[in-house]
């Protein structure tokens, strides 16, 4: 069951002067996110998908198009109706956005305090979080006292501190370093298995939902070019943005540059096998070419898991004769996908 609903939404901002044009932010935009979900949208800078993010919780409004969460179309909705809906979503931020002046108890406090909890409800809910984030003995710090990987972690109690079912992440990891950033995903991973929380995540680094998203969304421009699960997105990108983003954590098929090095160290017959965990596997392949009498060896790319699924593109060097190079070329094409890339002598065919 879908808990948000974006249907055709478009975001047009006004002229920034006399002269220019309307901004188009987000133009188009059909987009269902499932109950229990871990969304991610990922895009280069301008894309639209921090724009996209706050049309979720009517920070910015659709100029177009209905957007329905969980069950309510907030398209139209009044600010004193929205103030409900909002409840209902927490948010986190890439610069964590914390009270400076508020030691962690009372940042995690404060939406309890706006939604007129008693003192002893908020001290329950608090200490509640404070454990779940591991944070318990930092209560009484303040931001300035915390390194940046806690003080996101107090940002997502606080927008968990109301018992929202849904949770926005704005390149919640961007300011963080690769060990701290994993211990964030962890977390995020922690509250959807654990409480439920569906997660709608926006970053621009794909590393980021490699490890955490259940599906993935790519926009460029606006509009969404690409969907599907973490699985398909990696291993079968369409979309010359979606390969573009992919490329930089997948070894896939070496760029010209690379095959151009390649062919100088490599005279013999060069082709990239791709692998998924649902066709033929690597030992059925190296198995044709041993077969064959060829040589083979390994010299580009590598095998990759995405949420328990493998797969992976390996640039191999064929010697032998020329016919059963040729032979095993045509074989393998019928297990999996290949490219030929041809020899040091030759363009690829």
């Amino acid at each position: 069951m879908a808990i948000i609903e974006l249907e055709n939404v478009s975001v047009t901002f006004p002229p920034r002067n006399r002269r220019g044009e309307p901004v188009h932010a987000v133009q188009d935009v059909s987009l269902s996110v499932k109950a229990g979900e871990i969304v991610g949208i990922v895009g280069y800078s301008g894309a639209g998908k921090s724009t996209l993010l706050r049309v979720v919780n009517a920070l910015e409004r659709a100029t177009d198009g209905r957007v329905v969460v969980d069950g309510v179309d907030i398209t139209r909705l009044r600010e004193r109706d929205l103030n409900e809906v909002r409840r209902n979503i927490g948010m986190i931020f890439q610069q964590f956005n914390l009270f400076t002046s508020r030691t962690v108890y009372g940042n995690i406090a404060y939406p309890l305090e706006v939604a007129g909890k008693s003192k002893q409800e908020q001290r329950e809910r608090v200490s509640e979080l404070l454990r779940f984030v591991g944070l318990f003995d930092k209560a009484l710090a303040y931001p300035e006292q915390l390194s940046g990987g806690q003080k996101q972690r107090v940002g997502i109690a606080r927008a968990l501190a109301a018992g929202p079912s849904i949770l926005l992440a704005d390149e919640a990891t961007s300011a963080l370093d690769p060990e701290t950033t994993v211990e964030v995903l962890n977390l995020l991973k922690r509250v959807n298995t654990e409480l439920g929380v569906t997660v709608l995540v926006i970053t621009h680094e794909m590393e980021v939902v490699k490890t955490i998203a259940d599906r993935i969304v790519v926009m460029e421009e606006g509009g969404i070019v690409e969907s599907g699960s973490a699985f398909e997105i990696f291993s079968a990108p369409r979309h010359a943005a979606t390969q573009r983003f992919v490329r930089t954590i997948v070894d896939d098929v070496p760029q010209e540059h690379e095959l151009e090095q390649l062919r100088r160290r490599h005279p013999g017959r060069l082709i990239t096998v791709s692998f998924r965990d649902d066709a033929a596997t690597q030992s059925q392949v190296f198995t044709e070419i041993v077969r064959a009498g060829l040589e083979f060896e390994l010299v580009y790319g590598g095998l990759e898991d995405v949420r328990g699924r493998s797969f992976g593109h390996l640039t191999l060097e064929l010697r032998g004769e020329t016919a059963a190079v040729d032979a095993v070329v045509t074989r393998l094409g019928e297990l999996v996908p290949v490219r030929d890339l041809g020899t040091g002598e030759g363009a690829a065919r």
